[in-house]
């Protein structure tokens, strides 16, 4: 089946009371159409790269209390896990989808990474639109255009703190309108893996 967009209800799923009422939600409404866009993307990505590639849809396992905040799916050249690896994101909050390329704590690597992104950072700044936002914490909606941000200090904060992270791409809000169009919404999603893909390929050397 084709993704069709993502629809009001779905970002409904995070007003949602109770941790087995919105999982149940989540797996219902927002699991399949992941499946739908994670496919796509995979193969996008494993052209791309010239690897396979492997898609792993958050079950929020760890949870016995508090509902998820977001959902996600991420691909990675793992096919066990993406958490300790350089990865791509597309998730869900109450109010935006976000469309990453994620490098979280749990990464072992980082101040490798941090340090190659360091040297190159002229290339970073040349090679991402002004209108791309960088976060430093997975759990937090927050996110900061890059052209607003002192790269710098993100990068050394990322290099110096264990539990900074660097996640670069784009959040498309819920009102806006491309959303509700399945394939739009993909042709956006490679466009930015694709424009990601070079800090992809630096981290991957940088293991």
């Amino acid at each position: 089946m084709r993704f069709n967009g993502f629809s009001k209800n779905d970002f409904d799923t995070f007003q949602i009371e109770g941790l087995d009422n919105r999982m149940e939600a989540i797996q219902s409404r927002i699991q399949p159409k992941f499946q739908q866009i994670g496919i796509e993307l995979v193969d996008h990505l494993s052209t791309q790269l010239g690897n396979e590639m492997f898609l792993h849809i958050a079950r929020h396992a760890r949870r016995t209390v508090n509902p998820p905040k977001d959902t996600w799916l991420a691909i990675a050249d793992n096919k066990r896990g993406y958490k300790q690896h350089p990865h791509f994101q597309v998730g869900l909050f109450d109010d935006h989808v976000f469309i990453w390329f994620a490098l979280i704590y749990e990464l072992p690597h980082k101040t490798e990474i941090a340090k190659a992104f360091l040297k190159n950072m002229d290339d970073i700044k040349k090679s991402i639109p002004s209108d791309y936002v960088v976060s430093m914490d997975h759990t937090k909606k927050d996110a900061q255009k890059i052209k607003d941000l002192d790269l710098k200090a993100a990068l050394e904060r990322f290099r110096d703190v264990k539990k900074a992270e660097f996640l670069i791409g784009r959040h498309l809000y819920a009102d806006d309108i491309r959303l509700k169009n399945g394939q739009e919404f993909i042709k956006i999603a490679k466009e930015t893996f694709d424009t990601v893909l070079p800090l992809y390929s630096k981290a991957m050397e940088s293991r």
